[in-house]
Parts: structure tokens; sequence; C-alpha cells
């Protein structure tokens, strides 16, 4: 990245301005202004998230939000109720509060007198999800968004579950959130009542996993905030990206063709990231994109930026296995509108074990495969979403392929591209009334060696709708479709196209209640590729994005070394296997305040042999925070077991001040599985 030192503004920080809500509650932000010569008001670019502005986001936070103040913006960075220095508690994520909230935020903002009058939003992932949902509501001073990782579909396009089957990331992220909702305010920010705000933020505390445990199909509680559900509350515009690499892949393409407003739409190789920070690379010029889109929407210049295509996307070329990478090989193509009519859907009957791509063979008809997979397969796929740290991307898939049903072309004559979202339609019929079924596409090389290009999933009972699922009559045959994550990837000559079906993806699936043989019919089988000819232009010229640019963050000294680990291993003893992975950022102090914090995050996937009743997941996070008189830590533990008919969810929340215990509490419940 390029720090740039001159930009058009100088720029004036204040790092705590209390926002009033209703309520009597006060919201703590962190507000960027340009220093204009005659104190002129200036549009205003809000952020809203729950990460701590004082610390944990402090250093990204420098990297953007003073370079759009310095292109003349008022950027206003606020801690959602509950955090950081914001008062009150976060009881869940993206509740009616909150977003009434957001509307007083926006509201006092344009109020100010350095604001015209006009406001944006803009984010990542829940920063993402608030610009969306807010601007559903229409609030007046909201003129237009920027949004990146986000869904417009809670229910069945984020991480908590996935064609009706259960993401472990729904554990993973209720333990991110145990400890972010539980951790203490900065005295030297808001004085000797930080205890009583900590004490309130740890008594209000509980796991949020078992709401969403309790909400397994969807419902009005996924429904809430969901813009799927009604695409014409959106009226303003709207950038939108994600990466392929991240668990929202899906979401650009899909509000691209759901609403009616001026858009656009970025997907590039990214996992987790902005795309100014994006891994793997290519990273790029986003912040000067943002800034060309406010200046169009917010200060009304006439610079083009809705010119050219809708969508510009990174068309991935064929990369070994690995479980991270740097850079991602590939060229920027482009559709002027989604869907694109470039793109054709071609069917592939599957036939034995072939994907079928020459229609002229005769194609025998009326036979069955079975598959019944072990609980290993899985166990190198993986996170949900990539954040590039620890290496976290799909491994070699040929070991899982072991334990599935394969189908594969003939080693391709040409090139082929794909551009979309892939499915697979079956007819199938299982041994227990529920069942899975997660579908893989690999890029194989000559070699063997297949990279997973995208998957999905699906939970048989969920084949007809996810609001009123219903089991399965055992033996009885059933049509299914299974939509894959959207993808742009390119299979070159030589290389095969393997489609890989199997009844279990543990751990990034939670498995069906008991084990269950599937059967295949071959009647009604096949695979649909979005096929991008590549005879079609890119439609954009491969320079077309800047070098990354950001500000310079103030410094940070690193105290003690960060971890990162994804262990996989098994026994051949007992049958035991567990995925350990570790997060550690070390220990680092903010030198611009004094504080000092360290973060570790740990989880933890275990099961026996094939036996679906030994499933059992853990989320641990130590959270410490100190200066030379100030010493607090958070401890919080989320462990989630389940057996044929219940989850059962034991967690703890430790509280520490100068070394002592002050707080502690458990919980240990059980949610009923209901077709889950």
């Amino acid at each position: 990245m390029r720090f740039v030192e001159q930009l058009p503004y100088a720029t004036e920080v204040e790092d705590h301005v209390t926002i009033p809500m209703a309520d009597g509650v006060r919201l703590s932000a962190r507000i960027w202004r340009p220093v204009l010569p005659d104190g002129e008001p200036v549009p205003a670019v809000v952020e809203y998230i729950p990460y701590r502005k004082n610390d944990l986001t402090s250093t990204r936070d420098a990297i953007h939000h003073p370079y759009i103040a310095g292109h003349g913006y008022a950027c206003v960075r606020v801690d959602l109720r509950g955090t950081g220095e914001s008062e009150g508690v976060l009881l869940d994520e993206y509740l009616e509060q909150e977003q009434r909230d957001a509307e007083e935020v926006l509201a006092w903002v344009a109020a100010q007198p350095w604001c015209d009058g006009n406001t944006g939003m803009m984010g990542i992932s829940w920063g993402a999800f608030a610009a969306l949902q807010t601007a559903a509501r229409r609030p007046p001073s909201l003129k237009a968004i920027v949004i990146a990782s986000f869904t417009d579909n809670r229910y069945a396009d984020d991480m908590h579950y996935l064609g009706g089957a259960m993401l472990s990331d729904n554990l993973a992220e209720a333990g991110t959130m145990f400890a972010y909702a539980t951790c203490p305010p900065d005295p030297d920010v808001v004085g000797e009542r930080w205890r009583d705000m900590w004490r309130e933020r740890l008594e209000a505390a509980r796991p949020w996993v078992l709401e969403w445990l309790r909400h397994p199909h969807r419902d009005s509680y996924w429904q809430h905030a969901s813009l799927s559900e009604d695409y014409a509350q959106l009226q303003c515009p709207v950038l939108a990206s994600s990466g392929w690499a991240d668990g929202y892949s899906n979401a650009v393409t899909r509000l691209l063709a759901g609403v009616d407003v001026p858009r656009k739409g970025l997907i590039g190789p990214w996992s987790h990231k902005l795309p100014h920070l994006g891994e793997p690379g290519p990273a790029i010029g986003y912040l000067q994109e943002v800034v060309k889109w406010w200046d169009h929407w917010l200060k009304g210049v006439d610079n083009g930026v809705m010119d050219g295509p809708m969508l510009r996307t990174w068309m991935q070329e064929s990369v070994p296995p690995s479980t991270s990478y740097e850079e991602r090989p590939g060229r920027w193509v482009a559709e002027p509108s989604w869907p694109s009519p470039q793109i054709k859907e071609v069917v592939h009957p599957l036939r034995g074990a072939t994907i079928v791509t020459d229609e002229e063979e005769p194609l025998p008809r009326g036979r069955t495969r079975t598959v019944q997979s072990p609980l290993s397969v899985g166990q190198f796929a993986g996170k949900w979403a990539s954040y590039n740290a620890p290496p976290d991307l799909p491994y070699d898939q040929r070991e899982e392929d072991g334990g599935s049903l394969v189908f594969e072309t003939e080693p391709l004559t040409e090139r082929v591209e794909i551009l979309g979202s892939p499915s697979v339609d079956l007819e199938v019929s299982a041994s227990a009334p529920v069942a899975q079924v997660t579908a893989r596409i690999s890029d194989v090389a000559p070699d063997g060696r297949a990279t997973r290009v995208t998957y999905g999933v699906l939970n048989l009972t969920h084949r007809e709708s996810d609001e009123h699922p219903e089991p399965l009559e055992p033996g009885r045959r059933y049509p299914a479709r299974i939509t894959l994550n959207g993808v742009a990837q390119a299979f070159p000559p030589g290389h095969r196209i393997r489609l890989s079906l199997s009844t279990s993806y543990w751990p990034l699936v939670w498995p069906a209640p008991e084990p269950a043989l599937l059967t295949v019919h071959e009647d009604g089988a096949a695979l649909t590729l979005p096929v991008r000819p590549t005879e079609e232009p890119d439609g954009m010229p491969q320079a077309s994005f800047g070098e990354p640019e950001g500000c310079r963050p103030p410094p940070v000294t690193r105290l003690t070394e960060p971890e990162q680990a994804w262990n996989v291993s098994r026994s051949l003893v007992d049958y035991h296997s567990a995925l350990d992975i570790v997060k550690d950022r070390g220990r680092q102090r903010y030198e611009d305040n004094g504080i000092e914090v360290g973060l570790r995050a740990c989880e933890r996937y275990t099961s026996v042999a094939d036996d679906f009743a030994s499933l059992s997941g853990r989320s641990a996070w130590t959270m410490t925070f100190s200066r030379p008189d100030w010493d607090v830590r958070v401890e919080t533990s989320t462990v989630l077991t389940s057996s044929a008919d219940t989850f059962t969810v034991d967690a703890t929340l430790d509280g520490y001040e100068d070394g002592r215990r002050v707080f502690s509490r458990t919980w240990n419940e059980t949610v009923p599985r209901n077709l889950a």
C-alpha cells in the first residue's frame, strides 16, 4: 500500500464525541473533518460497528477515514451501543434497537454545523450490514452507501446456516461476540464509571449461539433486517464489493439483480478484507473508487462514476491447492448488467462417474449410486469465510473425495470459464428422516491434485422450503437442487472438472443427527455451469484500478509475537479426530493512547470415528487491556455438543481486574434440534 502524505485538505480529529440517543444512552464516536478556510459544511460518511474504535480497529480506521476526510468529508466512526466507549449493552446482532440508533446517529450527524445535511454509510461485514439495513429504512439524510462483505439474506447466506444446515461458524461467531460484547470501556475516555459500564455488560451477557440455535428455519428472526424480503426498500445508490475467498461471495450479484437503484458491483480474489487491503492479492485502489462514489452521490460531481460495466470481477486462473495464497493469478473482466446476457447456463448430465460434456454419446439411464461419508470428509474444507490468517482456505480435495461420490469430465480440450453460481439437480432417497448433501466443484490438474473451486450444502429437509422444512420418508425419491456459491474460475485445457457429493462436511458444517445412506438416481441428475464464453471481450482495461492508497496509521509497538495454527490430528488408537485453530494477535501497544491489548482465540472441533453423538465444538477467547494503572481481562468459552434430538451449550464468562476474578457466570442449556 502507498501511504499518501498530501491530500486536498488537512484534517483534524476528535477522538471521543458522544452522540445522544432518545433513551438517554450516549454512543461514542471518533470524527475526522477536513480543515476548510471558511469552515463551510461538508457531507459526512458514517461507519457503525462494534469492534472498538479506540484500539482494535484504530489502525485500520486510520488508514481510510483520514484519507476520505482529506478529500472533503466528515468521517464519523461510531461504536455500537454496548461496545467500546459507547454506553448500554449489546444483546445480539442487527436488532431493531441497533437500527433505530443508526437512524438517530445519522440525524445527529446531519444536524451538525460542520455537515451540509448529506450523509453516506460505509463498512465491511457488520458495518456493511448496518449500512444496508439502515438504508432500507430510508433515513432522509442518507444519500448513498458503500458496502463490502455483506449479505441481504440473513438466513440463507450468512455465517449461521447454509442450505438449511448449520455452519460451525454459527458457534465461532457467537464466541467472537461473546468476547467483544463483554470488554470494558477505556477509563482514560469515560472516567471512573468504566467499572459500572463494564459490569452492566457482563451482567447482560449471554451466549448468542443459544438464540441462533432456537431459529434453525427461516422465520421472522432472520427475515428482520434481510433486504431480500423486499428489495424495493432500498432507494439509494450502492457500491457493493466482496471476494471469492470470502463467505459472502453471493450477495453482490444477488443485490445487483434484485434492486432497482444506481448500483455497481466489484468482486476480487479476496478473503474477508477490504479491497485496498485485499488478501489474496491483487489489492486495488479501492479508496479512490470510494471517494469518486462519494463525490458523485454526496457532492453532485459529474465524474462519470456510473459509466462502464455494472459488475467488475476477477476471473481466477487455475492454481494448485493451498491453504493460503499471496496472489491469485487472473484478470479483471466486466459485465454490463447482471444477470449478464453473456453467461450461458450449460447443463451437463451425470451418468455413472461422468460429467457428460458430449451429448451426442448415448446416455444410459436408471442406474443408482450410493454414498455415506465418514466424518473425516471436511477436515480439509477450510473456513466458511476465509480471513487468510491463519491459512484457512481448502486444501487438496483428493482425501475428501475418498469418502464422496465423484463425477468428472474427460480432460478438457479447450478452456472453460464460469462466472456465477453453479447448481446440481439430483433425484435422491435417504435412509434417515434428516440428511445432508454437500456438493463441491474442483479443478483437477493432470497430476491429480484437486483445488476446490466452490461448494454448496443442502439439508434435504429444506429441499422445498427454508420456512417449512419437512422430514424425509426413508427410501422415498425426492428431487433436490443444490446451489453452489458464486465464483469466477477458469479451467485450462488438460484439466478435469470434478463434482463431489458427500453426506457430511465436518467441521465446516455441523452434521445431521445420525448417519444417512444417500442414493443418487441418475434420472434427472445434472450439473449446471454458468459459462462465460472465452471469446467474449473482457469489457475493461486491465489497468483500470489504481495502486492501493491510504493514510499512514499511528505507530503500534508489538510486545509479544502473534501465533497462528491450523492443525488436523487423528488417532488410530481411539479414532479421535480434531481440528485445532489458534488466532493470537500477540500483545501490542497503541502509542497514540498508551493502551496495551492482547487477543487470543482458539477453536477446537472434535469427533470419534463416525460416532455422530461425539461431535464437539469449542470457541474460547481471552482479551486483555492494560496501562500501568489499569489491567483487565475477559475470558470466554462456549462448548457446543449434540445428540440426535438436542444441542447442548456449556459456556463460561470470567472478568478479571488486576489479576483477581471479579465476575463469573456459567450457562448449561439445551435446545431441540428441530430437523437441524
